[in-house]
């Protein structure tokens, strides 16, 4: 039976980003060596970091004078060296969810942190609007979308102040504005390849301008002057993630990317609010494109372990909800084929027809 992947990360990967990155495991390139065998300070690994930041800046749009860098750690590892790097007195931050949280929380350890707006208050099921920010902050952090709720930003915000950006689980779904941002970061493990890598797109700019001393390895001043090898990068997560922008840039890029996700969140959408067994819970301007979460009506509340069986029996992976929320989630990421997202409808639809 095929699978239909939607777990929300890890998740699923291109085909042919799974077979290349299986042969380079198992001779990369026929050197004779395994891609997790070779040392990353050689002919063999440079010119794999040197092309995935390549085209890392140009499928995202990025100007010369910012940076790629290709860390460990995780985005919870950036939670604290944004604000050791970027916060002398005071940041703004935007709270749509446990990330942002997790974020809030690590950067009280540096200075003040000003909560600009959030969505706490109806269990985080939409995106904040008409946010007020005051010019006096180092920078503002956002969270643009949240896998956990459900809920994204659909639009760049004008900030006056160095803007930050966790782009975890949306990066290069949607065409962004590189320029409005100071600082985009996120782990790979959504639409860019495999745990182990996270991704810093940074400008340089923005850099060198706080009292406190920094830790040679949290500064992103030393990885940008070493390229991203001050230390051993994880090499076998950032050929899988060079794969996936090769395979992005053969699929016509992050627009033609764009284009496919919103096809397959509008499908999925109108068949939850078509269904009557089932509903959404993110507000409706607030939905992702990446994240879809639903549950069931209050009157079907007891069939949910029930439809979780079925799709499973069809073939559906990956569709539980976060264990906070509850329900269902379908993660669309950039590699989830519409298919998948029709065979969901049609369990959906089936669904339906034995219970309603």
């Amino acid at each position: 039976m095929k699978k239909h992947n939607f777990s929300a990360g890890p998740c699923i990967l291109a085909p042919q980003v799974i077979e290349n990155t299986a042969n380079a495991v198992r001779d990369l390139n026929g050197i004779g060596l395994s891609l997790i065998e070779i040392s990353h300070r050689t002919k063999y690994f440079e010119p794999i970091m040197e092309e995935a930041q390549k085209n890392f800046k140009e499928l995202i749009g990025a100007p010369d004078n910012y940076h790629v860098l290709f860390l460990g750690g995780g985005a919870s590892l950036q939670f604290a060296m944004v604000p050791f790097n970027l916060m002398e007195k005071k940041a703004g931050y935007i709270e749509t969810g446990v990330w942002a949280k997790k974020a809030i929380k690590e950067a009280k350890l540096f200075g003040e942190v000003e909560v600009l707006a959030s969505s706490a208050d109806s269990n985080f099921s939409y995106f904040p609007k008409n946010i007020n920010i005051p010019s006096d902050l180092d920078y503002v952090h956002i969270t643009t979308n949240n896998t956990i709720y459900g809920t994204e930003i659909h639009h760049d915000i004008d900030c006056p102040v160095t803007l930050v950006a966790d782009m975890s689980s949306d990066i290069m779904s949607r065409p962004v504005d590189v320029t409005k941002y100071g600082m985009i970061y996120g782990g790979a493990q959504k639409n860019l390849g495999p745990a182990g890598v996270t991704f810093v797109l940074i400008r340089e700019d923005i850099l060198g301008k706080v009292s406190r001393q920094i830790p040679t390895m949290l500064d992103y001043r030393t990885h940008i002057k070493e390229g991203s090898m001050f230390n051993t990068p994880p090499v076998f997560a950032i050929y899988a993630v060079n794969e996936t922008l090769k395979w992005m840039k053969q699929m016509g890029g992050v627009e033609k990317m764009y284009e496919l996700n919103k096809a397959k969140a509008q499908l999925l959408y109108d068949e939850i609010d078509r269904n009557p067994m089932f509903m959404g819970t993110a507000e409706k301007e607030s939905r992702s494109l990446m994240n879809i979460c639903f549950v069931m009506a209050p009157e079907y509340k007891e069939k949910e372990a029930e439809f979780l069986e079925f799709a499973k029996s069809q073939g559906m992976e990956g569709l539980k909800g976060h264990r906070l929320v509850g329900g269902f989630r379908a993660s669309t990421y950039n590699a989830l084929p519409i298919e998948s997202v029709k065979a969901l409808i049609d369990c959906m639809r089936e669904f339906e027809k034995k219970n309603a």
